[in-house]
């Protein structure tokens, strides 16, 4: 493992944290949408509150898409991709938890209407994995989108005509590993450059890879400088028996001088934790925790107009503890240095009540030219029902009128 401590600064205590600047700015309590207070209040006074106000837009049908639903069936784990038209937004999601048969479907209008489900290759059957969708650009403005499915070995898709058509699923190397790939960020010098992450839990690194005792969690990272096309050697950022780190969600500052990435914690034994980079991945801070409102899992981001993140996860907690929307789909918006600073945010929202268990919310989230963000995931969204696929439609304006709103 390589650390770079001075890449992290060292957090408040999460029992001697500063407040956000926008809650100071805001001096509002928690405001809660009238049409599930009532259902909510006992579960919420009861749960480990939050420094910062919540939002429930879960009972705002408006706001909600179905993108697609089969009596039955399983539909799990989306990713979608917004082209640069603003308008073109392709989704992909497994038919199981996890793993299955993989389904295409493709938006024209921001995501308010989709196609049926499309063609695709017929490998795309034999997909064991979630699939990601990413797009990338090589040195001579080639642009492709690329579709990975991971366990042994990693697999993936390239289309060159803006998710038209499709290569069958192919093995990047003789490796693989879980939720391949979580995250791909452009890095300098560029273009061309990128760096992808994944984890692995011990089973599906190489062939015939066994996991250990106690399960080690392994942090990974690869580049390309192809534009996608071929990618390196995994190289470990961070393995650890004691807290188990995986789902890596990259952030890039403002400045664009600093990557961030949120880690889910899967041994539940502490918060969701952030490292940090300045050198574009070549060394990484030391991982420490992260405040209690953006605790859960598969963070996935998007920057708002304003500068501002809004960040889309499953809620959940470490054991032994709960929050006011434990395993239902959640957000946070707050800035990079609140994360920097180890400050709570701004405010939170629950997007979708899920129904059962904690099983849902691999999000996708995509900002639309005008200012709507389309977040998308899977989730029991009815009761008794197997999981669908859903997407919501704000704007941040929208969720700051409603926090500045006093009762």
């Amino acid at each position: 493992m390589t650390t770079r401590s001075a890449a992290s600064p060292a957090p408040p205590s999460q029992h001697d944290r500063p407040p956000s600047p926008h809650l100071a700015a805001l001096g509002v309590a928690c405001w809660l949408g009238i049409g599930a207070f009532a259902a909510a209040a006992q579960d919420v006074e009861s749960a480990k509150p939050f420094d910062i106000p919540l939002i429930d837009l879960a009972s705002e049908t408006q706001r909600q898409v179905v993108i697609d639903r089969e009596a039955g069936q399983y539909l799990g784990h989306p990713t979608t991709l917004l082209l640069e038209d603003g308008r073109t937004m392709l989704c992909v999601y497994p038919k199981g938890h996890g793993r299955g048969a993989i389904v295409y479907k493709r938006s024209e209008d921001g995501g308010r209407t989709w196609s049926d489900r499309l063609p695709t290759p017929e490998s795309w059957s034999t997909s064991k994995e979630t699939p990601t969708l990413h797009r990338v650009v090589d040195a001579e403005g080639c642009r492709r989108i690329i579709l990975f499915s991971g366990l042994y070995p990693a697999r993936m898709a390239v289309s060159e005509d803006e998710g038209g058509a499709w290569t069958e699923l192919s093995p990047v190397g003789d490796w693989g590993g879980i939720v391949v790939m979580s995250s791909v960020v452009e890095t300098r010098p560029g273009p061309g450059h990128y760096l992808a992450l994944f984890h692995d839990d011990g089973r599906f690194i190489r062939a015939g890879s066994q996991r250990q005792k106690p399960t080690v969690m392994t942090l990974y990272q690869v580049r390309s400088t192809d534009g996608g096309l071929t990618w390196s050697e995994p190289e470990t950022i961070f393995a650890s028996s004691d807290i188990h780190l995986c789902e890596p969600g990259v952030l890039r500052s403002p400045d664009g001088k600093r990557l961030a990435v949120l880690l889910r914690e899967n041994a539940r034994r502490k918060n969701s934790h952030v490292i940090f980079s300045d050198d574009e991945g070549r060394t990484w801070s030391a991982p420490r925790e992260l405040p209690d409102e953006l605790t859960g899992d598969r963070h996935t981001a998007c920057t708002a107009p304003d500068g501002r993140l809004f960040v889309s996860f499953r809620d959940r907690s470490p054991a032994g503890r709960t929050s006011p929307t434990e395993g239902d789909w959640v957000a946070w918006v707050g800035s990079f240095d609140d994360i920097v600073a180890g400050r709570p945010g701004q405010y939170r929202a629950r997007l979708m009540d899920n129904h059962k268990g904690s099983d849902c919310a691999y999000p996708g989230v995509e900002l639309l030219p005008d200012g709507t963000i389309v977040t998308t995931t899977y989730g029991h969204w009815t009761e008794g029902d197997p999981p669908y696929i859903v997407s919501v439609r704000l704007r941040l304006s929208e969720l700051d009128e409603r926090v500045a709103r006093r009762e």
